[in-house]
């Protein structure tokens, strides 16, 4: 499960999620979009099923990769251990993995639940540079995936170039240029 807003989902968001199906055990990973972060505001997230399809766009026909709007029907904010419940649930055959970047780990203890979190959920951290993922690092639930690509590219810096007139061709998918190009979003 890769959670995010996904605002809107970017090339680094889809070498991740290729890289963490591709090089790790994992069979399929989900693209959760969330409709509020509890971390974050609001205001600035296109409508929730603009950036669903847009995750499926820029899935294309790669089939170890799905989009999920699991969370759209579920109270908001959106906690990730509520979700996982859910999809428990929904899915009892299913094994989920909680995918995350370095940079999340060092503010786990401010999730919900967080202790049942990790006690309860296998999570793969993809590294952040800059970040001291801390001791939580070492819980026997919690694997460091080396070698994760690295790409310094944000949502924000994204829909700020849109606001600007700056191209992001190239730091979106082209279906998820074209998507964008085609509509007001994020203008």
């Amino acid at each position: 499960m890769f959670f995010g807003s996904f605002n809107p989902v970017h090339i680094g968001h889809m070498i991740i999620a290729n890289f963490m199906v591709e090089h790790t055990d994992l069979d399929e990973v989900w693209m959760v979009v969330s409709p509020q972060n509890p971390f974050k505001k609001k205001e600035s997230l296109a409508k929730d099923h603009e950036r669903l399809q847009m995750i499926d766009l820029a899935i294309g026909e790669n089939l170890k990769l799905k989009s999920s709007n699991i969370e759209f029907g579920m109270p908001v904010p959106s906690y990730t251990i509520d979700t996982l419940t859910v999809l428990k649930e929904k899915h009892p055959n299913y094994h989920f993995v909680l995918l995350m970047g370095g940079d999340n780990l060092p503010t786990l203890p401010k999730w919900k639940n967080y202790e049942r979190l990790v006690s309860d959920n296998k999570i793969y951290v993809y590294n952040r540079p800059g970040y001291d993922l801390g001791p939580i690092q070492h819980h026997e639930n919690i694997t460091i995936v080396e070698d994760s690509p690295l790409l310094q590219i944000s949502a924000s810096f994204i829909r700020r170039c849109i606001k600007e007139n700056k191209s992001i061709r190239y730091l979106v998918t082209e279906t998820v240029f074209q998507y964008i190009d085609g509509s007001s979003l994020y203008k």
